[in-house]
């Protein structure tokens, strides 16, 4: 019943006039990894389908995989973007990370959901393909988001402040400066947020010749039937993906943002 709502919802609202095919004159495809080491959100099947659902709508194949065999070399080039959703704790080995660099260093589309931020803490490249490192988080709870850039693909159809209910990360650094911020966090709107005033939540960046996205939303089962949710997880994996209506809605390289002046 969810996951049919769910395919409901975005069908109505993935069809917008002047939406663009995946990439002219071929189906785009995406891979979604969901292998953990450690902690395992129980919304992880619910996210699945959901992005499912997403690529029936909009025209792209998803392949779900808990195999981290995929990351090869033979495999890879396959795909527009690889999405690591809610993975945590190491989960590729030295070969798997190797072709996950040379995918992303050949125009390759990395799109990072909640705890993307907590997998593979050692490993120095990934920390700053997904922007930021996860560090911890207070209670579920509701908070207010703030959107930074309305333009991007992942923000468009999102109010502001957009208030709802999650597990909100605390990052280690914020990602500001090295990665164009989408959505901050109020921190005065919850209880236990540890960053400050300057609490980016979503971003985006150009990196070394890829596209990278990233949210730390989506950690409970509730989130993956939110229609405002998941039009921003649709947005990011296009942008990822260099889908045609997205490609481009990143600030170029070197753009730096300038962190929320806090409320009079």
């Amino acid at each position: 019943m969810l996951v049919a709502a769910c395919a409901a919802i975005l069908l109505t609202s993935m069809s917008a006039p002047g939406d663009e095919s995946p990439a002219p004159g071929r189906r785009g495809r995406v891979l979604v990894f969901t292998r953990t080491a450690g902690f395992r959100h129980d919304s992880i099947p619910d996210a699945v389908e959901a992005v499912r659902a997403i690529g029936r709508a909009d025209g792209f194949a998803v392949d779900a995989t808990e195999d981290a065999a995929r990351f090869a070399d033979s495999e890879l080039p396959a795909y527009d973007a690889v999405v690591f959703l809610s993975t945590t704790g190491d989960v590729l080995d030295a070969s798997q990370q190797d072709a996950l660099q040379r995918f992303v260093r050949s125009g390759g589309g990395f799109a990072g959901v909640h705890a993307a931020a907590d997998t593979e803490h050692g490993w120095p490249w990934y920390l700053s393909l997904v922007g930021a490192e996860f560090r911890s988080h207070p209670a579920i709870q509701q908070a207010a988001v703030r959107v930074e850039d309305a333009a991007h693909a992942s923000t468009r159809s999102l109010p502001t402040p957009w208030r709802r209910t999650d597990e909100w990360y605390d990052f280690v650094e914020s990602p500001r400066g090295a990665a164009h911020v989408l959505l901050s966090l109020d921190e005065t709107t919850y209880q236990g947020g540890g960053m400050g005033a300057d609490h980016p939540i979503s971003w985006c960046r150009w990196f070394e010749g890829g596209r990278s996205w990233y949210t730390g939303l989506g950690h409970t089962r509730e989130s993956w039937s939110e229609p405002l949710f998941l039009d921003h997880v649709r947005g990011g994996i296009r942008f990822a993906a260099g889908y045609p209506d997205s490609a481009s809605d990143c600030p170029p390289r070197g753009t730096r943002t300038a962190p929320p002046r806090p409320a009079s």
